[in-house]
């Protein structure tokens, strides 16, 4: 009988440190990479993995969220049993919203019983990688391990932001600390540390007796990071790591928390360079997302007779329906329905969707989000004491135009 895997993508994270990006909508709705949501790269790994059977918890600010999965991921046949499916918190056992990344399994877990699938898989749907799950859920068969945990390599300077997972040399997780200052490194590599991705596979009697018991644990953060891993290990339950295998095709492997905005900023910006590190062109493995119905780009320049006017895009991601009439653009973003007027110039910055850049306008490194009017000669990311008596403006210099600011 073939093993039937159920997915969870938790998707309700508040995203405090991309703030004001995060004002109006959760993490995994931000925009990025022009026309996509962050959450498109899991549920497009998801999809390219052969995982069909998928439950979003949302939670914090999901409108527009619900949105995006509705309009865009309703394409699975449900009379096979395929579906992208949103939970939303519902304080279905008790008087709480999620608690914690394992609490908000322990809400729903009436779904895994209605399923009876023989695994879980629980993922973050808020980082920027390519990865084919269905590997990792056959290794963690292989090992028979009750549960595997999804690492990679990255640089121990890191550690103080992301889980660190401590592995002997067999494989097995024998330790995890969360964003620790002094971490645990990789024995054969003293400058490394393997940070979780945020991605378990479970068995699932496991899973129902870990959050069973974690349910009652007073004192308990209800999350897998700092709870339930640590408890398993203390048990001397079968833990496995599993190294991230990266689809991306390039040198370097590509996994990105863009949780805060410089990383937000930066993995954009990769994106304009003529061989960016993440690929999104490789129909191999296809990012999906939902588009709306857009005309075509179109530039638009006046000739001789309106000298400066040039409607120019260099090194730039342009999405559909954007116009750039006698306007300067350069290693920029553009998402959809972008106008960039006259004598404007935009440079090393994110546009989001609607975003209107009046004439002689000057934007440079700054992210302007949906539905912002830029008037006439504004000038931004030039006068960063300027700047910030309007804007919020990130230590290295980047500033944010939250969504629907009127500027005056």
């Amino acid at each position: 009988m073939m093993k039937k895997v159920l997915t969870f993508i938790m998707a309700g994270g508040k995203g405090e440190r991309l703030f004001p990006l995060t004002k109006d909508r959760t993490k995994p709705a931000v925009p990025f990479g022009g026309i996509y949501r962050i959450i498109d790269f899991t549920l497009s790994n998801c999809i390219n993995s052969g995982l069909r059977r998928i439950y979003v918890l949302t939670q914090y600010k999901s409108a527009s969220l619900q949105r995006h999965i509705r309009l865009g991921w309703n394409f699975l046949p449900s009379e096979l049993e395929q579906f992208i499916e949103l939970l939303p918190a519902q304080q279905r056992i008790g008087d709480t919203w999620y608690l914690g990344t394992a609490d908000a399994i322990y809400q729903n877990f009436y779904a895994v019983e209605m399923d009876k699938s023989d695994e879980v898989l629980i993922l973050a749907g808020d980082h920027v990688y390519k990865m084919n799950y269905y590997a990792m859920i056959d290794y963690h068969r292989a090992v028979d391990a009750d549960l595997t945990v999804g690492v990679v390599e990255v640089c121990k300077e890191r550690s103080s932001q992301l889980g660190v997972v401590e592995v002997d040399s067999n494989g097995t997780v024998i330790g995890f600390q969360e964003k620790p200052k002094h971490p645990k490194t990789i024995p054969a590599h003293p400058d490394k540390i393997y940070a979780s991705m945020g991605i378990y596979v479970f068995k699932h009697e496991v899973l129902e007796q870990e959050l069973m018991e974690d349910a009652k644990r007073a004192g308990s953060n209800h999350d897998f990071g700092k709870d339930i891993i640590p408890g398993m290990i203390k048990k001397g339950a079968k833990i496995a790591a599993y190294n991230f295998i990266d689809e991306n095709k390039k040198e370097a492997q590509y996994w990105r928390d863009i949780g805060e905005i410089d990383a937000y900023f930066e993995a954009n910006m990769d994106l304009t360079k003529a061989d960016p590190i993440f690929n999104l062109y490789d129909r191999a493995w296809p990012i999906r997302t939902f588009q709306e119905q857009f005309p075509p780009v179109k530039t638009i320049h006046a000739g001789e007779e309106m000298a400066g006017r040039v409607g120019l895009a260099l090194d730039s991601i342009v999405s559909h329906g954007c116009v750039i009439s006698g306007g300067r653009i350069q290693r920029s973003v553009l998402s959809p329905n972008v106008r960039i007027n006259s004598y404007s110039e935009v440079y090393d910055s994110i546009l989001m969707e609607g975003v209107n850049v009046g004439r002689y306008a000057k934007i440079k490194r700054a992210i302007i989000d949906k539905d912002v009017d830029i008037p006439q000669g504004m000038v931004i990311g030039y006068d960063i004491s300027e700047d910030k008596k309007r804007f919020y403006v990130t230590d290295s210099g980047i500033v944010v135009v939250a969504k629907g600011t009127e500027i005056k």
